[in-house]
């Protein structure tokens, strides 16, 4: 199917003198604060551009730079294709291919893993656009209305290329624009060819199993981008009391069962996702017996395990080996002084509570914190806490959630793996 945007004429977003620089360098977005004038095509019904409309963008001396979704906000046009006034028929298809093959590369599409990121917004040429991949199922995510528009042609590309493929579910509901003007349904199946069991859904990964659950899930169902830490958890934990914050559906705790951790607390304030927890250490452990499933408020377990602890103000007990691995705390620029401050605190509370020579991973990933703030507010846990903290691992999102080189803003997820005496 071919979208109609891209074989006739189109709406041209001209730019003020000198504001080409970004796109010249593959910047994928252009600012409103950019933009000179609009000049509608001329079959155009009203009298501002369409959200999720393909737009031609120009330099202020008539040099076609780009062409891409257009969308209100600050982030006025997403580019699709550089260089260019239209996308070609095979555009979607091509994509996708390229973005597969990279996956294929990488060795991630094995029988003992088919759970992988395909698209990765700006990172896959793609801004706004998130597929996941779990077994035969597809999770297509749209954080723009035009991606939302194009979420047939998406489907169909995806079909098409990636052969394992034969269900589409569409879960776009918490992601479009709120205010955004949206025709169509924001999740769903696309395309559902055979049946599948929403309620009881596995996939594998590095092979261990999980239950995703893409309908009441956070994200797609999955954090995917959590796997390489997970393995590196693995090779920490043989012998270990680990305990895993945050542990939604227990990735990190199935990779410490897996790696020999003497026992594992998995904590989550979500009795749903404790739920979720209990079912895959059942499905991949089934004779386990040194594995509990908590639902509690992480602070508030945090605080009962330090003072159920503490004799003569010294940790008796505790762990030795702390996943902390919480949801965003900051999810724009204004709560960003917020958001440290939190990390500060559960970091400063991991770091009381853990055993010495204890390892503790700990990660934000908030885009608007960056990874040198996340740093500092680490460093001030460990230092208001009173104990020496090395540095043994840097880390950050897998290769199937790349960073184009050209907008830096894709690195979100930063984390550290940490010694403390």
């Amino acid at each position: 199917m071919v979208n109609d945007q891209m074989v006739n004429s189109m709406t041209t977003i001209i730019l003020k003198p000198h504001k080409e620089e970004s796109l010249l360098r593959f910047h994928p977005w252009v600012f409103s604060g950019a933009i000179a004038r609009v000049v509608l095509d001329a079959k155009h019904k009203g009298d501002v551009p369409e959200e999720g409309e393909l737009v031609c963008v120009q330099s202020s001396t008539s040099n076609v730079l780009g062409v891409g979704h257009w969308q209100v906000g600050s982030i006025a046009v997403r580019i699709l294709s550089f260089g260019s006034d239209s996308l070609p028929a095979d555009f979607w298809r091509t994509r996708i291919r390229a973005a597969y093959k990279v996956r294929e590369s990488l060795g991630l599409v094995r029988k003992d893993n088919n759970t992988f990121r395909l698209v990765h917004g700006e990172g896959d040429n793609l801004p706004g656009l998130i597929v996941d991949i779990y077994a035969d199922t597809a999770v297509v995510q749209a954080h723009s209305v035009g991606m939302h528009v194009c979420r047939t042609e998406i489907a169909d590309a995806i079909l098409a290329e990636v052969p394992q493929v034969q269900n589409i579910y569409y879960k776009s509901d918490d992601t479009l624009p709120f205010k955004a003007p949206i025709e169509g349904e924001k999740i769903g199946w696309l395309i559902h060819d055979q049946m599948v069991n929403d309620s009881e859904f596995w996939s594998v990964e590095n092979g261990l199993s999980f239950r995703i659950d893409w309908l009441r899930g956070q994200k797609t169902g999955f954090f995917i981008d959590q796997r390489e830490n997970r393995a590196l958890v693995e090779r920490y934990a043989h012998g270990k009391d680990v305990l895993n914050m945050f542990c939604y559906t227990g990735g990190f705790s199935l990779y410490a069962l897996r790696g020999g951790a003497k026992t594992v607390d998995s904590v989550d304030v979500s009795q749903k996702a404790i739920d979720i927890v209990e079912a895959n250490v059942k499905r991949n452990f089934p004779d386990c017996t040194n594995h509990r499933a908590i639902a509690a408020d992480a602070f508030d377990y945090l605080n009962d395990q330090i003072n159920a602890k503490m004799v003569n103000g010294q940790m008796v007990n505790g762990y030795d080996l702390i996943i902390l691995d919480p949801p965003a705390f900051a999810k724009h620029r204004d709560a960003v002084k917020n958001a440290l401050r939190g990390y500060q605190r559960i970091n400063a509370k991991a770091i009381e509570m853990i055993r010495p020579g204890g390892i503790l991973f700990t990660f934000s990933c908030s885009q608007a914190v960056d990874k040198e703030a996340f740093r500092l507010a680490v460093f001030s846990a460990a230092a208001q806490v009173g104990r020496s903290v090395r540095i043994l691992h840097q880390l950050h999102q897998p290769q199937d959630h790349p960073i184009n080189i050209y907008h830096p803003e894709g690195e979100y997820l930063k984390g550290l793996v940490l010694y403390v005496e």
